[in-house]
């Protein structure tokens, strides 16, 4: 028979923080065990949980970081949705191959839509065309928002991202999480948790603020443990990746455009954009780690010894060197660049911020050519900013459109990254964690690529 298990996910939780804060992660680790787990190049996000979902490196997989240059469409596209993009078996379908009654609740993870799971839920929000977005969010089957919005209220988007990001959307996601398991009884529940990611970014590991996050987020995943426990199942918990302090931001596409690699498209309303098509090289960027497109072969040598003269570049990757990160695939960039310890890159590619395009003083995940972290803070310069805001959003109530210029351009605000291998010797507080409600599954190491299979050894042996 198949014991169901409870996969969750606590983004950014660290072997170093199971302790005082952590009482129910604690009572896991203690009856079972608990320890740092290997990670993958690019550690963020949709890497790492293809990584985990899959059992395979991005070369098989495909997700190659968040987003990435989409070569014959000429865009960069970050935070798709879709579950195709993913290659490779996933853990639900080798549980359904196993066993034909096998059932899985995928709440929150990326790559939601359209996988091949009983129950899903993810953000989504709704585009009029007046230009409004309207908070949703999209599940499956259709009528399980309905019933979880209906309970629990409409998922609060802007406690998700954004700078009012707060425990509220991961407390949601548990209570939601918790109505299905105990509705549903899924053989397999994962759950996404992503709390300590937004305290972490803003204000590095080492504030004192963030041992009130821990602890915060400790309750819901206890939450989560306890239904999971009245449903008889076993239990995993870990996270994508560890975020260290940065203190540095690498304004890589400015380096590119100085040497007449990058090329900008001056907009009649007066700002700039990237134009990928027509450059030479740009990068993605995506927390500590950038994947480069170069256009043409003969510029690769130039761009390399270039980036390896900027500040606060670590590492430089050709396609022969991505092989041994298991990033050699074709969405990757000519080149994957990799941030000094304590750096992380900007996706800014103006030089002068009065030609900034609309979308960098706004939230917008999805037309921002590369990762924006400050996007989690209120911009230090508005005066006055609730009334600001408020302003922005009486137009948003009476039908008018209206443009929430909230973000500031100022990276130096962020004190926390991620992306970048552990460190060898501080993977304790370098690498994302494992812990299992089973003690004699113990091992020493627990690379992220052996996650899959340990799970299903867990509810199939």
């Amino acid at each position: 028979m198949t014991r169901p298990l409870l996969l969750l996910n606590v983004v950014g939780l660290t072997h170093d923080m199971i302790g005082a804060n952590t009482p129910h992660l604690k009572r896991l680790a203690d009856e079972g065990f608990a320890r740092p787990m290997g990670t993958v190049l690019p550690a963020v996000t949709c890497s790492a949980q293809s990584t985990i979902l899959t059992g395979t490196l991005p070369r098989e997989h495909g997700i190659v970081a968040n987003g990435w240059y989409f070569r014959d469409l000429a865009e960069v596209w970050l935070w798709r949705q879709s579950n195709r993009l993913v290659k490779g078996e996933r853990i639900y379908d080798e549980g359904k191959r196993r066993d034909p009654a096998y059932s899985t609740a995928k709440m929150f993870w990326w790559y939601n839509m359209y996988a091949s799971v009983d129950w899903s839920m993810t953000p989504r929000p709704s585009y009029p065309s007046d230009g409004r977005k309207v908070f949703d969010s999209y599940s499956q089957p259709a009528n399980l928002r309905d019933e979880l919005q209906g309970k629990l209220g409409v998922f609060p988007l802007t406690r998700f991202w954004g700078p009012g990001a707060d425990i509220t959307s991961s407390r949601w996601i548990a209570d939601a999480s918790i109505e299905v398991m105990r509705r549903q009884r899924p053989s397999l529940t994962l759950v996404y948790l992503p709390h300590l990611d937004y305290g972490l970014q803003r204000l590095g590991p080492g504030d004192p603020k963030i041992a009130e996050d821990i602890r915060l987020v400790d309750v819901e995943a206890g939450k989560c443990i306890e239904a999971a426990r009245e449903i008889g199942a076993e239990i995993i918990v870990l996270s994508e990746y560890a975020i260290t302090p940065v203190s540095r931001p690498v304004h890589i596409n400015r380096v590119l455009r100085r040497h007449g690699y990058m090329t900008v498209r001056r907009e009649p309303l007066g700002w700039e954009t990237l134009d990928c098509g027509a450059s030479r090289a740009f990068a993605v960027a995506d927390h500590q780690v950038a994947h480069v497109y170069v256009k043409n072969s003969d510029d690769i040598k130039a761009i390399k010894l270039l980036l390896k003269k900027t500040e606060g570049v670590d590492l430089i990757l050709d396609r022969a060197e991505q092989r041994q990160f298991g990033l050699d695939h074709e969405r990757s960039g000519e080149l994957v660049v990799v941030s000094a310890k304590d750096s992380w890159f900007t996706y800014y590619f103006w030089e002068d911020d009065r030609l900034a395009p609309d979308y960098a003083r706004t939230i917008d995940i999805h037309r921002k050519p590369g990762y924006d972290p400050v996007e989690l803070f209120i911009d230090p310069k508005l005066s006055l900013p609730k009334l600001h805001i408020a302003r922005r959003l009486a137009q948003k109530f009476l039908g008018f459109r209206y443009y929430m210029d909230v973000i500031g351009l100022d990276a130096s605000i962020v004190k926390g990254s991620h992306g970048r291998l552990p460190t060898p010797g501080n993977e304790s507080r370098e690498s994302p964690v494992f812990i299992c409600s089973q003690r004699h599954m113990e091992a020493d190491e627990i690379p992220m690529t052996v996650v899959k299979d340990f799970s299903l050894r867990l509810q199939f042996d």
